[in-house]
């Protein structure tokens, strides 16, 4: 399979809800995860462009659902969605953030894959549980990136992979759920990323 030129990335549009998403032409991988979980970091990592999303000190500071196209075309994109579960918003917020969220996954056409970030010290939390369950209702793939690797020994990491594979494959969902480590800060793992997410985006061409 061909693999997708991720150095082409370039923003697209900021959509407050799904109704000013763009159209649904071509295919989009979506990028969920708890706002401290690394996401942004993850994308500019897989980007090589470390200014493409931004990075906050602030936890939550993406309240948007973010587009970037691919190789100059719309019809390949990454999809930042807004982190949740630990920004310091109002409940009103952060339940309208849910109530998007839950409506791209589960009315999106366009949508291929959903990578879903949590660290790896913290996985499988009660939102990220909840995330996962939204994508499997909808029969979505789902590739989970258990981030910041490199805070935990080579060892301890291969450990928690394991087991959280055998969480999903306990749960039946080895078939939609694939995991592996990450980190932005060493590059373990942007390969193995960059191979799902280009597996997911030309898998109508091919």
């Amino acid at each position: 399979m061909k693999a997708v030129n991720f150095q082409s990335a370039k923003f697209l549009i900021s959509a407050p809800s799904l109704k000013q998403c763009p159209p649904e032409r071509g295919a989009e991988v979506a990028f969920a995860g708890r706002s401290n979980a690394g996401k942004s970091s993850a994308i500019n990592k897989l980007t090589n462009n470390s200014k493409l999303v931004r990075t906050s000190k602030t936890p939550g500071a993406t309240q948007l659902i973010n587009f970037f196209t691919l190789q100059n075309s719309d019809e390949l994109r990454l999809v930042d969605l807004p982190g949740y579960g630990y920004a310091k918003v109002s409940q009103e917020v952060k339940n309208r953030w849910q109530l998007h969220l839950s409506q791209y996954l589960h009315g999106r056409q366009s949508l291929r894959g959903v990578v879903i970030l949590m660290d790896i010290r913290q996985p499988l939390q009660d939102l990220d549980i909840t995330m996962i369950d939204w994508a499997v209702q909808s029969q979505m793939q789902v590739h989970a990136l258990l981030t910041k690797s490199d805070k935990l020994s080579g060892g301890a990491a291969k450990s928690t992979l394991f087991k959280i594979q055998n969480e999903f494959k306990k749960a039946g969902l080895d078939d939609l759920v694939t995991v592996q480590t990450f980190s932005a800060h060493s590059g373990d793992g942007v390969d193995q990323l960059a191979r799902q997410v280009s597996t997911w985006l030309l898998s109508d061409n091919e």
